[in-house]
């Protein structure tokens, strides 16, 4: 209960950064070119300070224990989350299988398990966050191209959130003792991602009419295995697990339990599918997840501990 109110007052400040988004774009302060540029300044440079602040830490066998089974169950619930988005959607809808394949682990994954799980949390959701970047870049360009031939391996390895992911590790094996500055500067970057994302997010939404968003059955079906579904089935498996590991299992479940990815929008605009849709499915199941986020999670808590 108290871990669900916890999620629901850190769900309401990013929806109040989201609003301030949406105001920007309805009065032109922002335009879609701009925000474009916010969303490179997260990928590139917020998102991997993040991952890498949490990294640096030091070495435990714990500590290693702890990442392999955060591995794990990231590969246990991303195998669920594609596997049931396949089931449902095929290659018909390919904008809601990408969308309900793939959550927003990092935009509004990591700032949920910091204030969840605490900065730890950020150590074990990475190994989820960098799988999610991987995935789209190859089960996603071939499900939204039709084609495996697309996939770009150099567009891989060159990611960000991977190379920052192989810089964190490099911090966590090796005892290399980081300058307080260098930490403190990351610190001071990674504290940006929830104000950041929910902003472009707030962006997104404004280009949707009220009206609009709440047509189209395909987005409601998206949105209900993106944010119930695929999480209580996630939630069910990762139960499994000992009861000694629940912040390992919260952190995956977070991301489990996140709405619609926004790269969604940018991979449908990239092939030449419905730019709208994809905007659509990110924005309701934004929206709904103030609901269902901190019950799933609330569940789990009382369920694991």
């Amino acid at each position: 209960m108290v871990l669900g109110l916890v999620l629901l007052r850190q769900i309401l400040i990013m929806f109040l950064l989201m609003g301030v988004g949406f105001l920007l774009y309805k009065n032109k302060k922002i335009s879609m070119q701009g925000n474009k540029e916010l969303g490179t300044l997260l990928l590139y440079i917020i998102l991997p300070a993040s991952i890498i602040k949490s990294y640096i830490t030091d070495f435990t066998r714990e500590k290693l224990i702890g990442l392999l089974l955060s591995l794990l169950m990231a590969v246990i619930a991303l195998a669920i989350s594609i596997l049931l988005s396949k089931a449902v959607f095929g290659n018909k809808y390919r904008v809601e299988h990408f969308g309900a394949a793939f959550s927003n682990a990092g935009f509004i994954g990591i700032p949920l398990v910091k204030a969840a799980v605490g900065e730890q949390g950020i150590f074990y959701l990475a190994a989820f966050v960098a799988l999610v970047n991987i995935l789209q870049w190859t089960y996603g360009v071939a499900v939204m191209s039709g084609s495996r031939e697309a996939i770009s391996l150099k567009k891989l390895v060159t990611n960000p959130i991977v190379i920052a992911l192989g810089i964190g590790l490099v911090f966590f094996f090796l005892p290399i003792k980081v300058p307080a500055i260098l930490s403190d500067t990351l610190s001071m970057v990674a504290a940006m991602t929830a104000p950041v994302a929910m902003i472009t997010l707030g962006v997104y939404l404004g280009q949707m009419e009220g009206k609009e968003l709440f047509q189209g059955r395909e987005a409601y079906l998206c949105t209900l295995f993106r944010l119930v579904a695929i999480p209580l089935v996630t939630f069910a498996v990762l139960s499994l697990f000992p009861k000694e590991f629940f912040d390992i299992k919260l952190a995956v479940l977070t991301a489990a339990a996140a709405p619609v990815g926004s790269n969604v929008a940018i991979f449908a605009q990239l092939n030449g599918l419905k730019y709208t849709d994809a905007v659509k499915s990110v924005a309701l199941s934004t929206i709904f997840s103030i609901v269902t986020i901190p019950v799933i999670l609330g569940m789990a808590a009382m369920v694991w501990t």
